[in-house]
Parts: structure tokens; C-alpha cells; sequence
């Protein structure tokens, strides 16, 4: 987890430090300098990934220190070791996960 957690959180300060391409005096959006809009709106994008991957560490790291890791926080039932391996932050099986996602 604190592999995971370190790559997120560098991932997000190289974000920061590059900062964005468009600014208010420059053109509008469509002109000329669109391209550097749609980059800036696509590094948004992925700092909201980002941000969604390192709660999930976060909230990965709480249940390892309850003793609740690798079980669903829906039903309880263990995480099968492969979808674990696969995802670390899984907080349900596979069949759970899919039926959460279909709202």
C-alpha cells in the first residue's frame, strides 16, 4: 500500500508543478490555443482519478489497521486472493462490485 500511495502522490505533485497550460488572458476556449484547454481539462481529469485512487489506499490502509482487509465491506464475505492481487483496494468481490456499479 505504501508503494501504491507514494506513486499516486507523485503523480499528483508533478500534476501541481506543471500547472496549467490555459489562462484567463489567453484566448478562448476553441481558438487557437485550444489544445492547451483540452491537456489542462484531461490533467483535471486525472487528478480526480488520482484523488479517487489515493481515498481508495486511504481506505484500504483503515481496514488493514481494523483487521477488516480482504473482507467485503457490503456482505463481510473474504476477497478472493487473485482480485486482491489484481486490485489492492477492492472492497468487494468481484460479483459485489458488479452489481454496485450497476447501481
Amino acid at each position: 500500500m505504501a508503494a501504491e500511495r507514494a506513486r499516486i502522490e507523485d503523480e499528483v505533485a508533478v500534476l501541481h508543478r506543471d500547472g496549467p497550460l490555459e489562462s484567463d488572458d489567453r484566448l478562448e476556449p476553441g481558438d487557437r490555443d485550444s489544445q492547451a484547454l483540452y491537456l489542462d481539462e484531461m490533467g483535471q481529469g486525472r487528478l480526480d482519478d488520482l484523488k479517487r485512487e489515493l481515498a481508495a489506499v486511504e481506505r484500504a490502509q483503515a481496514r488493514l489497521q481494523d483487521g477488516t482487509y480482504g473482507l467485503s465491506v457490503e456482505s463481510g464475505q473474504p476477497i478472493p486472493d487473485g482480485r486482491l492481487e489484481a486490485v489492492p483496494t477492492a472492497e468487494r468481490t468481484l460479483e459485489e462490485q458488479q452489481r454496485y456499479e450497476r447501481g
